[in-house]
């Protein structure tokens, strides 16, 4: 077998990530697997795993693009604005899916899972805008979310439905 170029192996690393995005924000990440990455991008699951030997790695690697995503639905210029926004934000199932993510990574023991930086940098942007009273309306909207996601069904019961 030949041996693979590095530009080939950073698209395959790429092709795998982009699927792995995907699928943290339409099937949620405890049902993403490395046979459901294998059978959408066609790579073999050892392949996948070469690249990738343990699935809290994806999450590691794809952090700033989450936060980056959730960060782009949010309008930080008033306390108005914010909570605006993310009460529009809500209604989409891709920012849904990065609150249930950190809700689940909560409770995760996983040292190699100390930072996701979606709520952190949402957090220290509120802060930075709007001083104290920021903080205040975020940690108000995110507490509220977490009500708005067990009233849908989001919960931990709707993943082993």
């Amino acid at each position: 077998m030949a041996k693979r170029s590095k530009a080939q192996t950073e698209q395959t690393i790429k092709q795998i990530l982009d699927e792995a995005l995907q699928q943290v924000l339409s099937i949620g990440y405890e049902s993403m697997s490395y046979t459901t990455l294998s059978e959408a991008t066609g790579i073999s699951r050892t392949g996948i795993s070469h690249h990738f030997p343990r699935k809290a790695e994806f999450l590691i690697r794809l952090d700033a693009n989450i936060a980056g995503l959730f960060i782009n639905d949010l309008d930080f210029s008033t306390s108005a604005a914010l909570e605006k926004s993310w009460m529009k934000a809500i209604e989409s199932h891709r920012f849904c899916a990065i609150l249930r993510l950190f809700f689940s990574l909560c409770g995760y023991s996983s040292k190699d899972i100390t930072m996701f930086k979606a709520i952190d940098m949402a957090r220290d942007t509120a802060i930075s805008n709007l001083g104290p009273q920021g903080e205040g309306v975020f940690n108000d909207l995110l507490g509220r979310s977490a009500v708005v996601l067990l009233s849908r069904g989001y919960g931990i019961e709707a993943d082993a439905a």
